[in-house]
């Protein structure tokens, strides 16, 4: 794999709208050298006989199952209310609109 060239972290330096100086030229073309050899190693331990996958190990959720409970009454809910009108909680107002 040929490294990466000083003209070529320019030329990304120049899509980024990165000011780079030629000290920086050197030193990035370094790092992302390594970083292209690395992501190049990835692909090689990529088989065509293993799927694809975002986990190492098979995930499960575990769940309780869905049981109907009942729940309160209106006048049971409204019943710890501050203040209640016409069966619904109310509430300040929060927004300067008309009702």
């Amino acid at each position: 794999m040929a490294a990466i060239s000083r003209e070529e972290v320019a030329h990304l330096a120049r899509l980024a709208r990165l000011a780079v100086n030629e000290t920086e030229l050197d030193t990035f073309a370094g790092q992302l050298d390594v970083i292209l050899q690395a992501v190049a190693r990835v692909g090689e331990v990529a088989a065509a006989d293993i799927p694809p996958t975002s986990h190492s190990i098979p995930l499960t959720n575990i769940l309780r199952d869905d049981v109907v409970q009942p729940g309160l009454t209106q006048q049971e809910a409204l019943s710890g209310a501050p203040d209640a009108q016409d069966g619904r909680f109310r509430v300040p107002r929060i927004l300067d609109e008309e009702a």
